[in-house]
């Protein structure tokens, strides 16, 4: 069934973004059948069989009702919908050029770049107009205190890999502070079987800006992510496929922090590509409390001497 799509265009036509902050659970596709669950993301190329650009990233949220009186919550504007879903969640991300046994600064590709943050999130779901609103805020770090040589490290100890040798050359310390406006619609569904659904988003602050529009595609046996939380028994399992495009305003962990410009090296602005296609495919399994999801995304070129990139990622989410 068609609705009208109105607060959809208005989302559509704000904002510029960049294809920092990867991990996105805000999205229909990502639902949890409950408005009180904790949930593990684990991002990483290892999964596509490359170490390069978006190396690798995590992020351990919780979604409570009682976290609506965090004092960050308060910043969060939202339509009043049916309900909200409250949450908050750690990430933590790096990012390195194709070369990591390179020792020098590889001036074609990406600099090597570590953030963490805290997200604080609040996303109203609209039963009625089948409708989500979203907004995210992001405060944190970019730099070297966000660990991302020390993980990378211990990550290619374990699996024994080459080792990282140029993160002294990473982009150096700022700070991070963005906030993210998420809308999505759900446009077709039948029954419990199919659901097709378009979003558009907007993205703004010291670390990533930029707009992006999407549809998805969600094929299988799924509680529809539009619909009151009621917990379920069944087995649900379903694959979703999602294209997006992108545009981009700005990305600390490609041009440098906002106010720290004492870089050892990073992309020009104008050898960033602004126009970027994404796209993630993955495979869903939920049964009671528990939800296990699989996938791989694909991304074009982010700067221009800069090369296509995929990974891949698992999650981890449990009612509580």
């Amino acid at each position: 069934m068609l609705y009208r799509c109105l607060p959809l265009i208005i989302a559509l036509t704000i904002g510029i973004s960049t294809s920092a902050q990867e991990i996105d659970n805000t999205t229909s596709y990502k639902n949890i059948n409950s408005d009180k669950y904790i949930r593990l993301s684990i991002d990483n190329d290892y999964f596509s069989g490359r170490d390069q650009q978006y190396t690798e990233g995590a992020n351990m949220e919780l979604c409570l009702p009682g976290l609506k009186y965090f004092p960050l919550t308060k910043l969060l504007v939202s339509p009043k919908y049916s309900y909200s879903r409250y949450g908050i969640g750690i990430e933590q991300a790096g990012y390195t050029p194709r070369k990591i046994n390179n020792p020098e600064i590889q001036t074609t590709d990406r600099p090597y770049a570590a953030t963490l943050y805290l997200k604080t999130f609040r996303m109203a779901v609209d039963t009625i107009n089948k409708q989500t609103f979203t907004t995210v805020l992001s405060t944190g770090i970019i730099g070297t205190d966000a660990l991302g040589s020390e993980i990378q490290e211990q990550v290619h100890r374990v699996l024994k890999n080459q080792k990282p040798v140029g993160w002294k050359y990473q982009v150096h310390d700022d700070v991070i502070l963005n906030y993210q406006v998420n809308y999505e619609k759900q446009l077709i569904s039948f029954r419990k079987y199919f659901s097709f659904t378009a979003d558009g988003s907007a993205r703004v602050g010291t670390f990533s800006d930029k707009a992006g529009v999407g549809v998805t595609a969600l094929v299988g046996y799924f509680d529809n992510p539009f619909g009151a939380v009621r917990p379920s028994k069944k087995f649900h399992r379903y694959m979703y496929d999602r294209p997006a495009v992108d545009i981009i305003g700005y990305d600390a962990t490609l041009e440098g922090g906002m106010f720290n410009h004492d870089n050892p090296y990073t992309i020009p602005a104008s050898q960033l590509n602004r126009v970027i296609f994404v796209n993630r495919v993955g495979w869903v399994l939920a049964v009671r409390r528990i939800t296990l999801e699989y996938f791989q995304t694909y991304t074009s070129r982010q700067f221009t001497t800069g090369p296509r990139n995929k990974w891949g990622g698992i999650q981890f989410a449990m009612n509580l």
